[in-house]
Order: C-alpha cells, then structure tokens, then sequence
C-alpha cells in the first residue's frame, strides 16, 4: 500500500525527498541497493586487511631492522610471534565460521537493514579497539584475541545480509557473470585496506586499524540511512512473479523468488507456514556436500594469502632488494586485481559452459603450476613478481568467488527443494560455513609452518588445492555427461571424455 511504503522506506529517504519520486524506476533503485551491498561488503573486506599488513611490524624476523621497529610488539616479537598471529587469525575466523552458520537465520527474522548497520557498526569499533592497543600500550594476547573473536561475529553478519537484500531485488538474471562482477567487492575491499592501512603504517601501526575502521562505520551510515531492502518497501514489484499455492492453497515461494535467492539467502513473508529443511537433510542434497568441502580447501587458500601475502612480500627479496612494510602491502593489492578478474572470468566461462563444477575443476588444477612458478620465479624481477601473482591471484579467487555466489545459488534452487525458502538460508550456511572453517585454518597453518620456510607454506597451499580440485571429480563427470548428451559442451566434453 502507498501509506505503507513511505513508513518502511530507509529514514534517508526523508532527507532527500527526490527518493521518494514515483519516477524512480525498478531499475534505478535496483542499481542503488547494488552499489550499496558492493560498499558495505567492500568495507567489511577492508577492515580485516590491517592484521596482515602489521604482521611484519609485530613480528619482525632476525634482520628486519626497520626504522623503530626493530623490536616489534610484545607478545608477538618473541621466537613464537608468527604461531600467535597466527593463532590470532584463528581467533577472529573461527568466531567468523561459527556465526555464519546463524547469521542468516536470524537476518530472516529481523530488519535486515539494521541487522547489517550493527554489523557493520560493531566490525568498525572492534577494528578500533585493536588499533587502541597501540596507543594504550596492550602487551596482552588476551585482549587481542577476545577483540578479534567479538569482531568475528559482528563480521560474519555481513555476507548472508547483502546476498539477501540482492537476492530480494534480482531473480532470473542474476547469474555467473553479473554474481562474478557484483562479488569483486571482495577484492575491491582488499585493496582499499591494503593501501589505506599501508599508506598510515609510518605513523604507528595503531592507525592502520583505526582509518579502516572510521570506513567501515561511515558506509555503515549510508546503509542504514538508503539501503533498500524490498522493492515492496519503496512501492514496486519485481516482474513476472507466478505464485505457486500447495495442496491447501498456501502460497509457496515462487521460481523467480527461489531463483532471487542467489547465495541461498532468501526473506520470505510466507516461510513460516513452510517446515525448515533439516541440517542434516541439507546435506545430502545432490551437489552441497562437494562443494562445501571443496570451499574449504579453496578459501583455505585464499585466506593464507589474504592474511600472510604482505609478510611475504615484506621478507622475500626481489631481484636482491627487500620491500619495505608500506610497498610490501601495497604490491599484495596485485593478488586482489587478479582476484577480480578471475571471479568475472570464472562467472563468464561457467555460463558460457554451463557447468561450474568444470569451471571451478580448471581453475583449480591451472592454479597449482601458477604458485609454483610464483615461488620459483616470483622473485628474480619487478615484472615477474607482479604478473605471476596477478595470474595467481586470477586462478585461485576464481573458483572460490564462483562457489560462494553462482554455484551457492544453484544448489539453493534445484528442483528437490522448490518451494521451501528455508533451504536456501541452510543450504547457504552449510557451504559458507565450511569454506570459512578452512580460512580459519589456513592463516594459523601458515603461522607455524612458515617457521619451517616458505617452501614448506606453499606446499601446504598446492596440497589444499589438490584436494579441492579432487572433490569435485563426481561433480565434473555428471555436468560433462549431461552436457554430451545435450551436444552443449563441444569440444571441451570430448577432449575430457577421451582421457
């Protein structure tokens, strides 16, 4: 009703009463609420890039004698330093992983507008008050791991908020490449952390908290301020919704509303006269178990180089010469651009082909040559170093950012669970929850075994891949079996048959 929309309409929306035009089209709010959930995730992203650009600040190994510091910063400077950054890494992971399994439950329930502003809010502070330490003078693991655990679970708010509030506005259309476009947020929020928390390093470590946390808070305004969560909300409808009534005429979500869900992430007026999908019954759906498992080994993999890319950079020489801390972290942005690019190009192939599982299976295996050749060769140019991490950095964020929006979205939707909204946000969890539990372990891996040398980190990384790439066997033979019989795959399904 008219009267109702202007009450559930973002309080913005009375600042600037231009909003409230009935000539601003389904199109036009549908791009604001993009641009919006591309900030807000962008600045989440941000926010958790400062841990890994003061790793080398905190724990500085035996000949980085850096301007003032040298010493590093008790309790990390010590023979131990990279196991307790690593340990702090899991820390806010594992708090990370265990809300994303009820963070989507509860988004159902509540404002999601509000449910993401606190998120946001709370990330922001929590990014602060680590940052305080170093002004405060905090010598206390403790107080470092509880900030980064509390932080964790406001974090873990963002991710099932903005696929919801996508999925609200876009149905049908919403697939590998444009979920591949929208989804470079992630990198895109690396990157801004990365140079900003660099750009600050010199004046304490402290600041490089403090700014991405001020960022974080300020987007967190404009989200509560315009973000759209229904179109119902402003007075519009999606088109071509066809609703589908049960054996006793109640209404059930529709396939456009299913196909909307996109991540598996979906609000539904009518869910509670729909019985929740069991957890147990979610899993073994067709498809879910594969690829939550193979999510974990893939974002293993890029969280180890989320959290430890810059200390590497920092402590490997390059054609003989050493970055410092600040060009340590701003060349790792090169892994988050190639990042970008290969969550498009993995979006595009997999609807081009129509197949994920082969386009996640292809990255994967071209990954492992791209880190080798990185660790081997990484290291005798300027020009090396960057194109191999762009290639690396392409070929290993590709399938992850593939998972976690197109393929989420397909498993969300299949025809066994038509009908029952609930699945998606189970479904959803299931995935995103495992692959964050293998990001929790990725980083505190590489904090012990990095002790060993680099060699031995990735190894550890190749091995990951190795695993994942082997978990989706099952999956690539029954998309090219299908795509044979269709005649859709061409020549890619009869090059892999033959072998």
């Amino acid at each position: 009703m008219p009267g109702e929309t202007l009450t559930l309409a973002p309080p913005g929306f009375n600042l600037f009463q231009f909003l409230k035009s009935p000539d601003k089209t389904l199109t036009f709010h549908q791009i604001s609420v993009l641009v919006i959930t591309f900030a807000a995730y962008a600045a989440f992203h941000a926010s958790r890039k400062p841990p890994s650009i003061v790793k080398s600040i905190l724990a500085p190994q035996s000949g980085d004698h850096s301007t003032g510091n040298a010493a590093g910063w008790r309790p990390f400077n010590g023979p131990h330093g990279a196991h307790r950054l690593g340990e702090l890494d899991l820390a806010f992971l594992s708090a990370y992983a265990a809300g994303m399994y009820f963070a989507g439950h509860v988004g159902d329930r509540i404002d999601l507008r509000v449910f993401l502003t606190t998120g946001m809010m709370g990330s922001g502070i929590l990014t602060m008050v680590f940052g305080f330490g170093y002004w405060l003078e905090v010598h206390d693991l403790g107080f470092f791991v509880l900030v980064q655990v509390v932080c964790g679970l406001f974090q873990s708010i963002g991710w099932p908020c903005v696929v919801a509030v996508v999925g609200n506005w876009f149905g049908k259309s919403k697939r590998g490449l444009i979920m591949g476009v929208w989804n470079s947020h992630t990198s895109v929020g690396n990157i801004i952390g990365s140079v900003v928390a660099s750009s600050v390093l010199g004046f304490g470590w402290g600041w490089s908290f403090v700014f991405p946390g001020i960022f974080i808070i300020l987007v967190g305004i404009v989200v509560y301020l315009f973000l759209v969560v229904n179109p119902e909300d402003v007075g519009l409808e999606l088109p071509g919704k066809e609703i589908e009534m049960n054996v006793e005429g109640v209404p059930l979500v529709d396939a456009e509303e299913l196909e909307s869900g996109e991540a598996g992430l979906h609000q539904s007026q009518n869910s509670d006269s729909l019985a929740a999908i069991g957890f147990l019954e979610a899993w073994r759906l067709p498809n879910v178990a594969p690829f939550a498992f193979c999510l974990f080994f893939s974002k293993l993999v890029a969280y180890t180089f989320l959290y430890w890319l810059p200390f590497y950079i920092r402590h490997t020489a390059v054609a003989g010469v050493h970055f410092s801390h600040k060009n340590a972290g701003i060349l790792s942005t090169i892994f988050d651009i190639g990042g970008v690019s290969g969550g498009v190009l993995a979006g595009y192939i997999s609807d081009m082909i129509e197949a994920r599982g082969v386009t996640s299976v292809i990255f994967l295996l071209l990954s492992i040559p791209a880190l080798v050749a990185y660790r081997s060769y990484g290291s005798i140019s300027m020009f090396a170093n960057i194109v191999l991490m762009f290639l690396s950095g392409l070929l290993v964020n590709g399938p992850y950012a593939l998972i976690t929006t197109a393929v989420a979205a397909d498993l969300g939707t299949q025809s066994l669970i038509k009908g029952n909204s609930r699945a998606l946000a189970t479904v959803t969890a299931i995935i995103d929850g495992t692959g964050s539990i293998g990001a929790a372990l990725g980083p505190l891996l590489a904090g012990y075994i990095s002790t060993r040398g680099w060699n031995s980190v990735f190894f550890m990384l190749i091995v990951s891949i190795s695993f994942a790439a082997l978990l989706l066997i099952n999956v690539v033979k029954t998309e090219i079996k299908g795509k044979l019989s269709e005649g859709k795959l061409l020549g890619l399904g009869t090059s892999i048959a033959a072998q």
